[in-house]
């Protein structure tokens, strides 16, 4: 089901018209108020709600007991999880975010992130793709079916000893889905900090695949030395091309004191050539396992950049996965499904930037869980809108999404396109009405201008309505 370019509110409905928050009046009321953050995401909700009544009502909904963030995610996330399973290739990438509320002091019940200076909650996010098909450079054309798990936590101001531990979190939905159905294949994405024995264990013992960038030096069963030594001594296969996509500034700061660390130097999109080299090993379990737990056989990939500039930061991945690794062919593709995994960034910065999440003032870490709920799926949305134009540039289905009335207002503004109206020419005819200019080496829209180039195609497409229907009469 595409739903990132229907009507806000038919979209609301779709999304969270099963919620079941102990009164239909709430559910109904939940989907008026997302439609709205969706028409206007601020993060604050008297930016979006102007008028005082519709605030009041957002507010109260909020603060009801039963409207938890399980409950108001719960019918998107069991529409996702459905959407896959019918025969294919799904990827389910994961990754940790910190929502950073240290402005809004006033907010109960957080906890520390990121060093003990500043104040706000964890999320851990698992963002489900299907694999449409590969493309001639074994690149993996995908659709995105949204958030297929997303588990958060206060984190406690002193250690704790007994409990879960916060690495459990990795592949948990692992045993939340079980085996996935035939001929389905189930494949978990993830990076270093997922290096743990037992994510490999949950995958195998689900009939999930994995491609996990290797993080643990771990020791082998048949040879001396690491992982990394046995898959750096491997012939080398050849070398391939990669598009990386821009990256901005990044200061890592010392988690107790809060002083940079080591900064990593912005770039914009390039390309890298890279060497792959891949093997197969026996990995020993971790000794904390017993002498029960039986060796684990993984294959390697390592792709390593060979013409990095001076001052760039080279890409060397090592990735451990049950995927085939019998040629160079199915080394890149194993290679070129990991480098999907930005696609969890870009989504929690939809969630951060996008939907400004972080810039709300409710008073306490349950109110802004919910919240959360909503603009999880807001933040999915603006994303898919987003990637259309990417990951399936050449598809229509965001011009039979669009209809005729929207086609024929694109195309006064600014001509009909010399390809045809393919998703990349009717999202970047969009965003031209927010404000992209489209030169030719500004790369694809963002969100935000696809966004306000939507509104603006909105009210063009009302004022169209209205003079179509007076000429009529």
């Amino acid at each position: 089901m595409h739903t990132a370019l229907m009507s806000t509110m038919d979209w609301a409905v779709t999304e969270f018209g099963g919620a079941e928050l102990g009164d239909q009046r709430r559910t109904r009321r939940l989907a008026q108020v997302a439609a709205r953050l969706a028409d206007d995401p601020h993060g604050t909700l008297p930016q979006t709600f102007s008028i005082w009544s519709e605030l009041k009502a957002a507010y109260r909904l909020l603060e009801e007991p039963d409207v938890t963030r399980e409950a108001i995610a719960a019918p998107h996330i069991q529409r996702v999880r459905q959407a896959c399973r019918p025969p294919g290739d799904y990827l389910f990438v994961e990754d940790t975010t910190s929502l950073d509320f240290t402005s809004h002091p006033a907010a109960r019940d957080l906890g520390p992130i990121d060093n003990r200076r500043r104040r706000g909650l964890y999320t851990h996010s698992t963002l489900a793709m299907q694999i449409d098909a590969w493309d001639e450079h074994n690149n993996p054309q995908v659709t995105i079916a949204g958030v297929a798990a997303q588990h958060c936590w206060v984190r406690p101001e002193r250690k704790r000893t007994d409990g879960p531990l916060e690495s459990d979190r990795w592949a948990a939905l692992i045993a939340e889905i079980g085996p996935p159905p035939e001929p389905a294949r189930y494949t978990f994405v993830a990076d270093r900090e997922s290096d743990i024995f037992e994510t490999i264990r949950r995958c195998r013992s689900q009939q999930w695949d994995f491609v996990i960038r290797a993080n643990q030096a771990r020791a082998m069963v048949d040879q001396d030395g690491s992982i990394f030594d046995a898959v750096a001594a491997a012939p080398v296969l050849g070398r391939f091309h990669i598009a990386l996509r821009s990256r901005p500034k990044r200061v890592r700061r010392h988690k107790k004191t809060g002083k940079p660390k080591r900064t990593r130097k912005a770039h914009g999109p390039r390309t890298a050539v890279l060497e792959v080299r891949t093997c197969t090993v026996r990995v020993r379990p971790p000794k904390a396992l017993g002498a029960s737990a039986e060796p684990s056989t993984l294959h390697l990939v390592e792709a390593r950049e060979v013409n990095a500039a001076a001052g760039d930061d080279p890409i060397h991945w090592v990735l451990l996965t049950s995927w085939p690794c019998g040629g160079m062919r199915d080394a890149i593709r194993v290679v070129k499904a990991y480098a999907r995994r930005w696609l969890i960034e870009e989504y929690h910065k939809a969630l951060k930037t996008g939907t400004g999440i972080e810039a709300s003032q409710l008073a306490t870490a349950d109110r802004l869980l919910a919240l959360l709920g909503i603009l999880a799926v807001v933040a999915a949305r603006l994303l898919n809108r987003k990637l259309l134009a990417t990951t399936r540039p050449d598809d229509r289905t965001a011009a039979e999404d669009l209809g005729e009335t929207a086609l024929r207002i694109l195309a006064a503004s600014f001509g009909c396109p010399t390809e045809g109206w393919t998703n990349r020419t009717v999202l970047r005819s969009i965003a031209r009405l927010g404000g992209f200019l489209a030169r030719k080496n500004d790369g694809e829209p963002g969100w935000i201008t696809i966004w306000r180039g939507w509104q603006r195609l909105l009210l063009m497409m009302q004022g169209f309505l209205l003079a179509e229907g007076e000429k009529c009469g």
